[in-house]
């Protein structure tokens, strides 16, 4: 039985001011990941990519551990982009020969009277053909049941998104000058 789970999460939060603007901390993409997820969960493929190893979900009788490959990305005009690139599923080899995992998002600072927001949409969709065992549920009790685990997902995301993004962009900030951050390095010639 082929079925379909979707689910969209938006945040809006307020950045306090601090010495650098906040564009150039999400110009660092791996900072904005070990924000959305553990660091420990989370393993740096190249600069844009990264693999997340999700918490093991438990839907209806299954429990399956969800791998994804997401990229990260700037935009010229400071939006962060996300996308997942590359999915797995550990745990039941029947569905992930047969599972797709569709993840963007976007994170957009806006300036606004002099504070800055931070603006973003997240939109999962996961496919699947799930096992015979399964056929007999009724369509919506599946759909019902895995849209509001999805939905539970992208909540414990962007809760996690709030409370360590500004946490963690408040502590980078106050390591930082705003000359260092903005200048380009100097250098030393052979007489110095």
């Amino acid at each position: 039985m082929h079925i379909q789970f979707v689910a969209a999460q938006s945040v809006q939060m307020a950045v306090p001011a601090q010495p650098v603007p906040i564009q150039h901390y999400l110009r660092q993409p791996h900072r904005l990941v070990n924000a959305l997820v553990d660091p420990t969960r989370m393993e740096q493929l190249s600069d844009d990519r990264f693999r997340l190893k999700m918490r093991p979900l438990s839907f209806m009788t299954l429990s399956i551990q969800p791998i994804v490959d997401l990229k990260v990305w700037v935009s010229s005009s400071g939006t962060v982009h996300l996308e997942s690139v590359g999915c797995e599923i550990r745990g039941v080899e029947y569905i992930d020969r047969r599972f797709a995992l569709n993840l963007k998002g976007q994170l957009v600072p806006r300036q606004e009277g002099g504070s800055t927001s931070l603006q973003g949409v997240a939109n999962l969709t996961v496919e699947v053909d799930l096992p015979p065992a399964f056929w007999l549920t009724p369509k919506p009790l599946l759909e019902m049941t895995g849209n509001s685990l999805l939905k539970s997902v992208l909540l414990t995301i962007k809760q996690r998104l709030i409370h360590q993004l500004l946490s963690d962009y408040s502590q980078w900030a106050s390591s930082k000058t705003p000359a260092g951050i903005l200048s380009p390095p100097a250098i030393l010639s052979p007489h110095s």
